[in-house]
């Protein structure tokens, strides 16, 4: 089967690498079809879209849109998406007007743990100042000694009850959904096992979800042990949801490796089924 990563960030977000770079690394690690999903910014879809035809990688456009539900910030990625929609990028403005404030927030909170200039040390590690966000204080936490990886931060910093946690009300399920679908894009919820519902409220999540148009849910993710594979894979199947497949990789050494991911669940109906430009790829593959 083809190699196919449809969840990975650049530095238009939280990632590391220039959108075309993360391209050149899909293609270095054997990826055939790739989506970028940027948290709530599509500003690097046009050039990571010709450094994938170059590379002859079948590029999706995506975006991954920060949401509140039940209490919690729950992740939609939107796949196959039309950036230039006036709605979705109406919404995703609106987003991006929020994080500003949100940061300044969560650097005003951990100066008052002790930990004076985060704000200004995550700012200057993000390429694009709009969309200054918890990754870009969690490495310059890391550059500051204060913990080892970026892991061991979301650990001590940052999450609720911790230092540099503030409290963000993002966009509705309803309007994520509603922007991802009317701009012909496929509604996915990204890496389910991260959220801290028990299971009546990820049930009730993926009733709202799919009754809203929802289609999909990532099964195979870099946020999920390998463990967990089954149980959202058993979860799409009970729900009629479709199941996606990335690694969510923002940089080396963060994380999974972008395409770098076991296949999904022989069982599982696949995200990309139906989707007439990966024709060529997956014949290509087969032969």
């Amino acid at each position: 089967m083809p190699n196919i990563d449809l969840h990975c960030h650049s530095d238009v977000s939280d990632g590391l690498l220039p959108p075309a770079a993360v391209v050149a690394r899909a293609a270095a690690n054997g990826v055939h079809v790739l989506a970028l999903t940027d948290h709530d910014d599509v500003g690097g879809l046009a050039e990571a879209a010709v450094a994938a035809e170059r590379a002859g990688i079948a590029f999706v456009p995506g975006v991954e849109i920060s949401v509140t539900w039940g209490g919690q910030t729950v992740h939609i990625v939107g796949l196959r998406i039309d950036p230039a929609h006036p709605a979705l990028a109406a919404g995703l403005q609106s987003i991006r007007d929020g994080r500003v404030a949100r940061a300044r927030r969560m650097g005003e909170d951990l100066a008052r743990a002790g930990i004076v200039g985060a704000y200004e040390g995550a700012h200057a590690c993000a390429a694009n100042k709009q969309m200054v966000g918890r990754t870009h204080f969690a490495r310059w936490l890391v550059a500051q000694g204060h913990a080892p990886d970026v892991r061991s931060v979301f650990r001590r910093f940052l999450t609720r009850g911790n230092p540099g946690y503030v409290e963000h009300e993002w966009t509705t399920l309803e309007n994520a959904v509603g922007w991802i679908r009317v701009s012909g894009g496929t509604a996915v919820i990204a890496h389910p096992g991260r959220y801290a519902f028990d299971a009546r409220r990820q049930q009730l999540l993926l009733d709202a979800f799919r009754a809203l148009g929802g289609e999909g849910i990532e099964v195979v993710t870099g946020s999920h042990h390998p463990s967990e594979y089954g149980k959202w894979a058993d979860l799409a199947r009970a729900f009629g949801l479709k199941a996606s497949r990335g690694a969510d990789f923002h940089a080396p050494g963060e994380g999974v490796d972008i395409g770098r991911l076991p296949a999904l669940p022989h069982y599982c109906r696949p995200v990309w089924q139906g989707w007439p430009e990966l024709d060529a790829c997956f014949s290509q593959n087969v032969a």
